[in-house]
């Protein structure tokens, strides 16, 4: 934002009144003379000489805005963001045509006179009477810095900058004993230092180390003396000298700096001719601000990064204080982002995703055991234009860090919650349940938290496919994710159990409010976020500990010192056994299962499907024992598409299922972001099995003229008595019926 200099629009008269005025006042201040009572010169309006004893520290050293720089894990640059464009560089690294340059032009006697150059008031009044306009200011190089740091803390708030700027008498004092002040404490070379780094420079360029960048792509130590006579001269009217819009006009002044600069004898008149002959040569740098700059899609885990700075209390006690340090910037945060892992999931999230479809997907990964976000992406890009399909809606997390109002339903992504809780409990693996395709069980056997029931009404459950009927054990159900029997072992482990599970591994709802105590959660009726889900799983492959995401490893000031940043919490949610028991079942779903089409060849991998009530939401969430990823397919916008007979990515899909196009971006992500020398595995564990029985449900195979495998001697299933289709769904979370919210809880 361009700083106004005083003077301009009055008369002769007006400036010679102005500049007398301000002549008398600095003569009884630097005599020592006691100012009268504040009525007798007219002080008495609020504000005028509050605290005029005392100089504001932030006059010695101003929070000056600048930009913050956002750095990967391996210390490579994600962004920068700012609301002023300013780097703040020491005197020592200005070039010393810049410094000369500066001061010859706005204070040729700096180095003479004190904070008030009387002498330089009564030739700048004389001349300005003399000329009938405004020709010369009088204001020192200090009393610039002065009201440079009161616009300056004004920001952009228009209010404050009319307050800064004001030409009140009483403000007059209070700049000019600021102004004495600064010279006493700071010193001649200080003074210098501040102003150069706070004063405007046009092309919303703050400090001259910017402007250099802007202007020349150089640093400021490197400057010429023709090309730091520019930039001294741009100070005075940043818009009508701007050389990028108006070279002429920025000609004619930059020759005018530069035969003040041999009038004062700081550089020689062939000097001084030689550089007013040399065309102005631009070579003008672009600067690069804000999430939308971000590389390899990050744009979403930046502002991610923005959302906690200015939302965690680690960086502020108020609202207004962390967004003030936003705004200040000058920070250099470190994040958990791997670049290999960002570049993997950007691709695997717009590969088979266009960013123009109805249809958005989301992808996030989690490192196990600490938290870390690894990774976060989407096929739409980051960014406000809307005609080029960006967003800046973070699919990935809940509605409070920037993302959707409520999240998205899991589906049977949520079931390995359920088993963990019977488990936990003490229910075997083994454990088998039989039911017909539908079942209808009592409400008020689900139990809340306490001790109520959840629902007066019957909950009626069915599973997807009229097939899916008989006996299944925890790992057959898994596999073919039987919505009956999840139904039946929530209602076996407990509904409250359940809910507590889910808390203890981090399911959080999208809407940030609490978990609702109703029976069809195991189903994934209860919207949540692929943030969270990456890290509920994250938690079995971490044996049972679950770490609370983070994004920020580390933040330096701009002087230097580390801030405090929010550390991943963990707790163990559940045994290790648990743990190994949920690993070593869901292997089977990549292995030979519903997620076979995103299964890794070359390491331990485990994971789940999920689809929604009309194939609304299709999920993949899966792990290794070092990473874990969720992804989510979906509709990103007010009304949520069925995903049936759809054209997606150039792809038709009669039905979208969660094994057939997450499962294959899952893969593309984890193939990409995994290291093929660390292959970490599962800890084995022996999971029991129910016995065989006939019953154990039609075979999906045989409905194909195919045999089944069934439970022969020397059967290699994963899933002995099951078969299972490659592109059978992850299960249908919307077939149940009930006031407990079993009904079309896709929507």
């Amino acid at each position: 934002m361009p700083k106004k200099r005083s003077g301009g629009g009055l008369t002769t008269t007006q400036q010679a009144a102005k500049f007398l005025g301000v002549a008398a006042l600095s003569g009884v201040v630097l005599a020592g003379i006691a100012l009268p009572a504040a009525g007798a010169l007219g002080l008495a309006a609020k504000g005028t000489v509050d605290g005029f004893d005392e100089i504001p520290a932030n006059l010695k050293t101003p929070p000056l805005s600048q930009r913050t720089t956002i750095l990967d894990n391996q210390g490579g640059q994600i962004a920068t963001v700012y609301s002023r464009d300013r780097t703040v560089v020491p005197l020592k690294s200005i070039s010393p045509y810049m410094q000369k340059a500066i001061i010859a032009i706005e204070d040729a006697r700096f180095y003479e006179h004190g904070a008030v150059d009387l002498k330089g008031i009564l030739r700048a009044m004389n001349r300005n009477v003399q000329s009938g306009g405004t020709a010369q200011g009088a204001s020192t190089l200090t009393q610039q810095y002065v009201k440079n740091v009161f616009v300056e803390e004004a920001g952009d708030d228009p209010a404050k900058v009319a307050e800064a700027t004001q030409q009140t008498l009483g403000r007059k004092v209070q700049e000019l004993k600021y102004a004495i002040q600064v010279e006493e404490e700071l010193g001649k070379k200080k003074i210098l230092e501040n102003y150069l780094n706070i004063t405007f420079f046009g092309q919303q360029a703050y400090g001259v180390e910017a402007a250099s960048q802007r202007y020349f792509s150089k640093s400021a130590k490197d400057l010429k003396v023709e090309e730091a006579a520019l930039l001294a001269g741009i100070v005075q009217s940043p818009s009508r000298y701007d050389p990028v819009n108006d070279k002429e006009e920025a000609t004619k002044r930059r020759n005018t700096v530069l035969q003040r600069m041999a009038d004062v004898g700081d550089i020689s008149k062939e000097e001084a001719s030689k550089a007013q002959a040399t065309p102005i040569k631009l070579k003008v740098k672009r600067p690069q601000n804000g999430c939308i700059t971000a590389v390899s899609g990050s744009g979403f885990f930046c502002d991610y990064v923005r959302q906690i700075v200015t939302g965690d209390p680690a960086f502020g006690k108020t609202a207004k204080d962390r967004a003030k340090l936003w705004a200040v910037g000058g920070l250099t945060i470190k994040t958990t982002l791997d670049p290999r892992s960002q570049a993997a999931s950007n691709e695997a999230a717009t590969s088979l995703v266009n960013k123009d479809d109805k249809i958005a997907d989301a992808v996030v990964q989690v490192k196990p055991g600490t938290g870390q976000i690894m990774a976060m992406a989407q096929s739409r890009p980051y960014g406000l234009d809307q005609s080029k399909h960006q967003t800046v809606l973070n699919l990935n997390v809940d509605h409070k860090m920037g993302g959707s109002y409520a999240g998205f339903q899991v589906g049977s992504t949520f079931k390995p919650i359920t088993a963990a809780a019977a488990l936990e409990k003490g229910i075997s693996p083994a454990q088998s349940f039989t039911s017909d395709h539908q079942i209808v069980l009592p409400g008020e056997s689900f139990r809340t938290c306490d001790n109520r029931p959840a629902d007066n009404r019957p909950w009626e459950v069915s599973n997807e496919l009229e097939e899916e009927k008989g006996t299944f054990d925890m790992t057959s159900a898994l596999s073919k994710s039987i919505n009956t029997y999840f139904a039946k072992l929530e209602q076996k482990a407990g509904l409250c159990e359940t809910l507590s599970m889910a808390d203890k591994v981090g399911y959080i709802r999208g809407n940030n409010k609490p978990l609702q105590p109703v029976a069809s959660t195991t189903l994934g009726g209860q919207e949540s976020t692929p943030l969270a889900m990456a890290s509920v799983y994250a938690t079995f492959a971490n044996r049972g500990k679950y770490c609370s995401p983070i994004a920020i490893l580390s933040v330096t000031k701009p002087d230097g010192k580390q801030m405090d940043v929010p550390k991943s919490k963990c707790t163990q949610a559940m045994s290790e056994h648990t743990a190994d028991t949920i690993n070593q079942m869901l292997k089977g779903v990549v292995e030979d299962g519903t997620g076979k089409q995103a299964g890794l060849s070359d390491r331990d991998n485990a994971g789940k499907t999920g689809t929604t009530d009309e194939r609304k939401n299709a999920w993949f969430v899966g792990y290794t024992p070092n990473l874990s990823t969720a992804v989510w397919v979906g509709s990103d916008g007010a009304q949520q598409l069925p995903m049936s007979n759809i054209t997606i990515g150039g792809q038709y899909y009669e039905d979208v299922c969660g094994g057939c196009l997450p499962g294959p971006i899952w893969k593309t992500a984890m193939t990409g972001s995994l290291n093929a020398s660390e292959t970490p595995a599962f800890t084995p564990v022996d999971v029991p099995r129910s016995k065989p029985k006939e019953d154990r449900g039609r075979n999906r195979d045989e409905d194909k003229g195919k045999p089944g495998d069934g439970d022969k001697p020397g059967d290699n299933s994963p899933f002995p008595g099951t078969s299972i289709s490659p592109d059978l769904l992850g299960g249908n979370n919307g077939h149940g019926r009930g006031q407990n919210g079993g009904g079309k809880n896709g929507h």
